[in-house]
Parts: structure tokens; C-alpha cells; sequence
């Protein structure tokens, strides 16, 4: 009767427990993250992904349906993704602060998926709230969630973090219906992001620890697991149709990114400079994850690095991957830990250079869960031996929090803007071409052009080859009246980047005013040969050939600027105008 009060008694104080972490981790989130509804687009990507992206515009149909699932726009296939931004356009229209919160939702709901997943693999409440809570309040995984463009990341993360919950379920019991569930998670994330290619690969370190499902030696851990050891084999067997999946998945994507031209080339990054970025990068996340600062929305790639530099983060990751394997029986967290750390880095770390980082703090969003579970199991037993323990933990928890609220709050003021976002990065980083060249299209915005004109110029100065910076300048240059400067900026673009089919279309639309027509149309063709459904393009086309008397052709492409973009009032006026023109010149 005793006994039977006891454990009533115990499981009460573990339900307190866990309703006390799951408050304070809701709670705490909010409290950093609920600015964020006040938030706007910004210049880097949330064009492409929702205020200039047509499809997304018009929200859920059949038509954008299919459009998720057969194209590769923003150099990747993530079909789930841009679903979910059309759902948003359905719920809140084109106000950002509400697709922002979306995101934040993702995030309180994959912070207890991870304390509720570890939870029930370990058996350690207090542990899986202290990694739940260290992945909630980061500041390095506040461009995850105060960056609308990186919706991938949160949701994708969900289908991750459910994947684990399914595969603990199915641990338990092992049937078919089970099985079927974690392999229907893991398309779904993968249809998120790519990134999910490397969780079979987790899946495996899991079987180690803490699951236990090694045939071979003792974990260490003191939980006890009534299932059966299997053949290492025989895991890896089980996970057959998860790794497929990851292959093909990785295929697809690597052909995304080439036809969006994202991925560079050996030339531009050669292979030994990337292996050594990407060792670097390692030990630099590291040290951030400890000290969190200077972060930004950019880390320029600077190619070759300090060969003591390069050594000294070899020397690093060897050493402590080293003590990881021979450690392997004793702290299986430890090894657990610092693989999924490494390993879930990999696709992400450079070798495969897609885009012009040298790093991102969106790439930490999953692989630091290891790192903190290294945390959260590595500082009880390193204070094993202290009288004190309890209330040193006590002490110094609470502190570490408040810390990271107030860090990781300040931080997220930084995405407010597209302004305070690249002015930050400016301060906080150097020689940073792209943060200059996005900062140049915040004040453009804002109408401050002779600013703009200069960090336009600035990008230019560091990064002379850069066709984005080249467009824009010559874009301001253009609306300033600068025509000559601006048509050999349009040029150097086209020079640098010939398929740059805005270059084309401004090119083209100074041209004509320069009364060079048919030079103007050349241009136009071209923009309209590289990005068929360009309506910008299609307008002005059909504007300079209906000056020439082309109204058959003109009037086309008029429709099909509309047929593109139905509120294109610029293009309904022209339409108008050249039909009534077209009906006059028969009479």
C-alpha cells in the first residue's frame, strides 16, 4: 500500500515536472519571439518565396498545387514549403507580422516536440527540458524562426522531430502501421527541406543511445530497456527504405540547385578551400553556440583561410571525435551527441557550395540538439562529486536562461527590417558585399537613392563580379536620369550573368528610351526566353511593338502580362489603348 502511494506520488511530481517545463518553454518563447508580429518582409528572399512570387500570391489551387510539386524556384524542390506560404496568404493575406508568427508557432510546437521525444527515449525530464529549453531560446537559431524565407527550417524540423516521436513509438512496439508512420513523417520533412537526408543516419545513433538496441557491449545508461538487441546489420536493414528516400531526395535537390545556378563552382571554390572552410565553420559554431555574437544574416566567403587556423580547427575536431568513440561505452551521450552534430552539418557545411556563405546561422537549427544533449547530460555527471550540486544548478540555470532571453530578444530585433537587419550585419561583420547590396535595396526603398548609390558602389568595390550589385545600381542610376551609367552597369550584369533576365528587361527599357527599339526588343525576348512568365517583360515588349504599328503581337503580350499578373493595371491600360488603336487603324 506504501509502495502503491509512493509511485502515485512520483508520477504526480513527474506530470508537475513536465507541465512546469512545457509552461516555461512556451512561455519564454513568447516572451522573446511575440515582437516578431510587428515584423516586416525583408529584401533577402521573402520576395522570392512570397511578396513577388506569383504562385504564392494567389494562394492554394490546383494550378499552385501542381506548380509546388514540378518546379525548382529558389534552387530547391521543397513542395510542402511553399504550401505552406500559400496556406498563410489564405489565413492573413500580405501582412507579415502574422506569416511570422506562423513561424514561431513551428517553433513552440518543435521545442516540446524535442522535450516530449527525449523524454520518452531517456526517461530524463529534467535533461530533455534543459536541451528543449537551450533549443528554444538560442540566439543562433533566431534566423530559423524571425526569418520568413527559412519556414523550410521550422517545418521541416516538426516532420524531423515527429519522425523521432513515431520511431520511439515504434521501438515499443515493432508493426508495420508504426514503421509506415515514421517513413510518412520523414517524406513529408523531406518535402520541407532537404536537410532530413541525413536523419536515418540519426535514427542509427539513436539505436545506441538511448535506445539501446545494439547487440554488442553495455551503453552505460541506467534506464531500463526490456527490448531486444539486434545486429547492427539488421538496424541498418530496417532503415533501407529511409536511405533510399535520403539518395533520392539528394539527387533531386543537387539538380535543383544546378538549374538555378546556386551551386559554385570548382573554379570560383576550389575543394581545398571548401574542406577547410568547412572544418573551420565547425569549431565557429561551436564557439558561437557558447558565445553567441556578432551574428549575422550573412557571413561573406573570404576563400582561403589561415593555414593555422585551418590546423588548429583540424587538430579540434579530431581530438574530440577521437575521445567521442573511445568514450563511446562509458558517456554514449557524448558520442551520440557529437556525431549528430557532425553529421547533421554535412550537407550543409560547404563541400557542396551552394550560394556565396561561408557559413549561416540557420544551419544550426538541428545540429546543435546535440551539442546539447552533450550539455544537458555532460554537466550532472562532471558535477557528480560536488556537495552542493543542487543548488549550484539552481543558481546558475536560471541565470543562463535570463542571459540567453535577453540575447536572443535583442537579436530578434534585428530582423525587424530589412534596414536594422543589414545595418547590423554591416557592423558586425566585414568586407560583407552582400549585406551592402541588400542594405542598397532597403534604402532604395525608403527613397534614400544617393545612399543607395554607395553601398551599391561599395558591394562593387569588394566584390567587382557581382551582377545583382551591377543590376541595382544601374536601376537607381536609371531613375535618376543617368542612362549612360546606368545601361554600362545593365551591361557589366549581363557580362558577369548572361541569363539575368531583369538586367535584360531594364537594359531593354532604357534602350528604349534612348529610342533604340530594336535594340529594346532584343532584350526584351531574351529577359522573356530565360523567364517565360516575366510580366514586367511581356508589358514592355508589347509597349514598344505597338508603338511600331505590331499590334497583333503586341496585344498577345499584353494578355499574357495579365495572364501572369491579373492586377497589372499598367499592362490593362496599354492593352486598352492598343486595341482601340488596333480597331482605328482597320476602319
Amino acid at each position: 500500500m506504501v509502495s502503491r502511494d509512493n509511485a502515485h506520488g512520483q508520477k504526480l511530481l513527474n506530470i508537475r515536472s513536465e507541465v512546469f517545463i512545457c509552461l516555461f518553454l512556451v512561455t519564454a518563447t513568447l516572451v522573446v519571439y511575440l515582437q516578431v508580429r510587428n515584423h516586416s518582409f525583408v529584401v533577402y528572399d521573402d520576395g522570392m518565396y512570397v511578396t513577388d512570387n506569383r504562385h504564392v500570391k494567389k494562394g492554394l489551387s490546383i494550378e499552385n498545387f501542381i506548380w509546388a510539386f514540378s518546379n525548382s524556384d529558389a534552387a530547391n524542390w521543397h513542395p510542402l514549403t511553399w504550401l505552406s506560404h500559400m496556406l498563410d496568404i489564405e489565413l492573413y493575406g500580405m501582412n507579415p507580422g502574422q506569416h511570422h508568427l506562423t513561424n514561431v508557432l513551428f517553433h513552440i510546437f518543435n521545442t516540446l516536440l524535442l522535450f516530449f521525444v527525449l523524454k520518452r527515449m531517456t526517461g530524463k525530464s529534467w535533461q530533455s527540458g534543459f536541451v528543449a529549453a537551450l533549443f528554444v531560446l538560442h540566439p543562433l537559431h533566431v534566423e530559423s524562426v524571425a526569418w520568413i524565407s527559412e519556414r523550410k527550417d521550422v517545418l521541416s524540423t516538426f516532420f524531423w522531430l515527429l519522425s523521432m516521436w513515431g520511431y520511439a513509438r515504434y521501438v515499443e512496439h515493432q508493426v508495420v502501421n508504426r514503421y509506415l508512420l515514421v517513413l510518412f513523417f520523414f517524406i513529408m520533412g523531406l518535402m520541407a527541406k532537404s536537410m532530413l537526408v541525413t536523419l536515418p543516419f540519426v535514427l542509427l545513433l539513436l539505436d545506441y543511445w538511448p535506445l539501446r538496441r545494439f547487440q554488442f557491449g553495455h551503453s552505460g545508461d541506467d534506464i531500463t530497456n526490456s527490448q531486444k538487441r539486434s545486429p547492427v546489420f539488421l538496424l541498418v536493414r530496417e532503415k533501407i527504405p529511409f536511405f533510399v528516400l535520403s539518395i533520392v531526395v539528394s539527387i533531386v535537390t543537387l539538380f535543383a540547385q544546378q538549374s538555378g545556378s546556386a551551386i559554385g563552382s570548382l573554379e570560383k571554390f576550389p575543394f581545398t578551400v571548401r574542406i577547410a572552410n568547412a572544418f573551420v565553420s565547425y569549431v565557429i559554431y561551436i564557439i558561437k553556440m557558447i558565445w553567441p555574437t556578432h551574428l549575422a544574416a550573412f557571413y561573406p566567403y573570404h576563400g582561403k583561410l589561415p593555414w593555422w587556423q585551418v590546423a588548429g580547427a583540424c587538430v579540434l575536431l579530431v581530438f574530440i571525435s577521437y575521445q567521442s568513440i573511445r568514450l563511446a561505452k562509458q558517456k554514449p551521450w557524448f558520442a551520440v551527441g557529437w556525431l549528430w552534430y557532425v553529421g547533421t552539418l554535412i550537407p550543409v557545411i560547404g563541400l557542396v557550395q551552394v550560394g556565396f556563405q561561408a557559413m549561416a546561422d540557420r544551419y544550426t537549427y538541428v545540429p546543435l540538439i546535440g551539442l546539447f544533449l552533450i550539455v544537458a547530460w555532460g554537466i550532472p555527471e562532471l558535477m557528480g562529486g560536488f556537495r552542493h550540486k543542487s543548488l549550484i544548478l539552481i543558481t546558475i540555470i536560471p541565470l543562463l536562461f535570463s542571459i540567453m532571453m535577453i540575447v536572443t530578444w535583442v537579436q530578434v530585433g534585428y530582423w525587424n527590417n530589412s534596414t536594422t537587419l543589414f545595418k547590423h550585419a554591416l557592423n558586425v561583420t566585414k568586407n560583407n558585399y552582400m549585406a551592402h547590396n541588400a542594405f542598397g535595396n532597403a534604402l532604395t526603398m525608403e527613397g534614400k537613392v544617393d545612399e543607395a548609390v554607395f553601398h551599391y558602389s561599395e558591394a562593387l568595390r569588394i566584390k567587382p563580379f557581382y551582377a545583382k550589385a551591377h543590376y541595382n545600381k544601374g536601376h537607381v542610376l536609371a531613375t535618376l536620369g543617368r542612362q549612360e551609367e546606368a545601361m554600362d552597369h545593365f551591361k557589366r550584369a549581363l557580362q558577369i550573368k548572361y541569363d539575368y533576365a531583369e538586367a535584360h528587361d531594364y537594359l531593354g527599357y532604357v534602350l528604349t528610351r534612348q529610342g533604340k527599339e530594336e535594340e529594346a526588343i532584343d532584350h526584351f525576348r531574351k529577359a522573356i526566353q530565360i523567364k517565360p512568365d516575366y510580366a514586367e517583360a511581356h508589358n514592355y515588349l508589347g509597349h514598344v511593338l505597338a508603338k511600331q504599328g505590331k499590334y497583333k503581337e503586341a496585344i498577345d503580350h499584353f494578355h499574357k502580362a495579365l495572364e501572369i499578373e491579373p492586377n497589372y493595371t499598367q499592362a490593362l491600360i496599354n492593352l486598352k489603348n492598343t486595341l482601340a488603336n488596333y480597331e482605328k487603324n482597320r476602319k
